[in-house]
């Protein structure tokens, strides 16, 4: 019998899916942003941080880190807990997040039919787009289960864990090679491990038009995704979210509505 595959706890899955930035090789000064940056994505899985966590993680001096924290946190990027000591992220960031989102056009466009697809279906609904290997959403509406497991998600997913991603992937050959070269790290069970598997999964989005994740992100949760196309080019993803019960149950009422859905925001693109 063969060993049953190790499955990485959550936040490490998460942040493995991301593959590291290349670093400048030329000036101090590009390295000193670099390290910068690399100090702000340690927070991705983690709310609070202190400096030995940071520098064990990143493997450089603490005083290194600590100037960094200091010079992050006089521009409001990062904040310090007076009680503990700990870091977290600051509100400045969350200003440039919402306007980075707000200034968004096809979301901005997208928004109304999301909501009615909430209202249709009484799931949570996603909205994605590709960045590398992963899928971001811009938008997510909410409800029933998916307000109490999205609480405290991030907005970034390896696209081989989520049906937005496959659905993304099946029409974007960009998006399709970078999870490749990426890898397939797992996050529950039921996530995607090869490339044969990626491969297959691919083939039936493109066969039927959609694509279903079912305890792939998180144990007992399904998701149906249908790419918004520009062309034969996935450019997003409309998807809804919910107990997997659920959503596999409701399969032939969700995808006409999803599709139709995807038609609409994709007249918007043009």
């Amino acid at each position: 019998m063969s060993a049953q595959p190790v499955v990485q706890p959550v936040e490490t899955a998460w942040c493995a899916s991301t593959p590291l930035r290349r670093k400048p090789s030329d000036g101090g000064g590009l390295r000193s942003v670099s390290t910068a940056l690399d100090v702000l994505e340690c927070f991705a899985a983690d709310g609070e941080l202190g400096v030995s966590d940071i520098a064990r993680r990143l493997g450089i001096a603490k005083s290194t880190v600590h100037r960094v924290l200091t010079t992050l946190a006089g521009r409001g990027f990062i904040e310090q807990d007076p009680e503990t000591g700990l870091y977290r992220l600051g509100l400045h960031l969350y200003e440039l997040g919402e306007l980075t989102i707000g200034r968004h056009e096809l979301r901005h466009r997208a928004l109304p039919t999301l909501r009615q697809v909430a209202t249709q279906t009484g799931l949570t609904v996603n909205f994605g787009v590709p960045d590398g290997a992963d899928v971001v959403f811009l938008e997510r509406i909410a409800l029933g289960a998916g307000e109490h497991i999205l609480g405290h998600a991030g907005r970034r997913f390896p696209a081989h864990v989520t049906s937005s991603g496959k659905a993304i992937a099946a029409f974007s050959l960009t998006v399709d090679r970078a999870r490749r070269e990426a890898g397939f790290p797992p996050r529950v069970r039921g996530t995607v491990r090869t490339e044969q598997d990626w491969a297959h999964e691919l083939a039936g989005v493109r066969s039927k038009g959609y694509a279903m994740a079912v305890d792939e992100s998180f144990d007992g949760v399904g998701s149906i995704a249908v790419p918004v196309l520009r062309g034969e080019l996935a450019v997003a993803s409309i998807s809804v979210f919910g107990p997997s019960e659920s959503v596999v149950a409701r399969e032939d009422r969700i995808v006409p509505l999803l599709r139709a859905a995807a038609r609409r925001i994709g007249r918007q693109t043009h």
